[in-house]
């Protein structure tokens, strides 16, 4: 079995490029209240975010669990973009909606009026250069924002989303195919929800508070005292790590560890195979004492999952 220090520069040379996001959709909040309802809804910061910039975000039940996350981009004083799975666009839609009430905002689904790019290697790093993860450059009407990249051994390879305007030209570079990018989403250890893991997680299971996605000092939002709760009462007991696997996995199956083979332990996020043709490698929520003793696929007889270092460090329980 690969590991990813030892990935060929073959293979590197594959995460280069442009790819097409076709699994991403566009939810465009626009009016003087923009910013204040999505601050009032979402798990981070949008008052003070500059224009031009953009935050991971999760959208909550009441529960805390998460029904929808994003990528949130403010353009404009008034508008700001979220970019999320397709597969939640109109469900989430018509919920934020539902919450607009008085508010002077326009909630609409604006995936139409934008293009949606994935940058790897030389062509993220066009883009965004060296900027940290969430960082964004605005290029001639368009946004590209600096995201986590894809860590493979001591090569990361930079990734970057790149939004513009429907007819606004592409940024030059290679065609990479759109499973490639979800392999390289895969090692970065950072992903969006998708459908068949809605209300599965806590913000915390997915590592957002450690990856920018959580502001534990803004004020009230759906779901925000059961988050809140989570981090300063110490009770993380999930926690989502990068595996590799022999075996497809889907978004949502369930995994066990042997210890306890009748009782899932963790739950499957994201999974894609490797371009090498070794494997497959995914993003897994599971118990922390579960990854101690091993994860497994369709029971304690089922093919075992190798657990790889995530790429980021994990903010500790306050």
């Amino acid at each position: 079995m690969n590991t990813p220090a030892d990935f060929s520069p073959q293979l590197q040379t594959l995460l280069n490029g442009i790819s097409p996001l076709p699994h991403l959709g566009v939810i465009q909040a626009q009016g003087e209240d923009a910013a204040n309802f999505l601050h009032n809804q979402l798990s981070n910061d949008v008052l003070l975010l500059p224009v031009g910039q953009s935050r991971l975000a999760a959208f909550c039940s009441a529960k805390g669990r998460m029904q929808a996350s994003f990528i949130l981009v403010k353009t404009a004083s008034d508008t700001a973009l979220l970019v999320l799975s397709q597969d939640l666009l109109a469900q989430t839609l018509k919920r934020l909606s539902m919450f607009v009430l008085r508010a002077k905002v326009k909630m609409s689904d604006a995936s139409g009026q934008w293009q949606l790019r994935g940058l790897l290697g030389d062509s993220a790093r066009a883009a965004v250069g060296a900027a940290a993860p969430w960082q964004t450059q605005v290029l001639d009407g368009a946004h590209a924002v600096a995201l986590y990249p894809a860590v493979l051994g001591e090569s990361p390879i930079p990734r970057a989303l790149w939004i513009a305007p429907a007819g606004h030209s592409l940024p030059a570079g290679v065609d990479v195919p759109s499973d490639v990018w979800t392999w390289a989403e895969a090692m970065s250890g950072v992903t969006l929800v998708s459908q068949p893991v809605f209300e599965a997680f806590v913000p915390q299971m997915l590592n957002y508070e450690s990856v920018g996605g959580v502001n534990f000092k803004k004020g009230c939002y759906p779901g925000q005292e059961v988050v809140a709760r989570s981090q300063f009462r110490g009770t993380l007991k999930r926690r989502t790590a990068r595996v590799h696997s022999p075996v497809a996995l889907k978004a949502g199956q369930d995994i066990f560890t042997p210890t306890d083979p009748e009782q899932p332990c963790a739950t499957v996020v994201l999974c894609a195979a490797r371009p090498d043709g070794q494997g497959f490698d995914a993003l897994v929520s599971g118990t922390t004492e579960s990854m101690q003793t091993g994860w497994r696929v369709g029971g304690s007889e089922g093919e075992a999952l190798e657990i790889l270092v995530l790429p980021y460090a994990l903010l500790a329980d306050i």
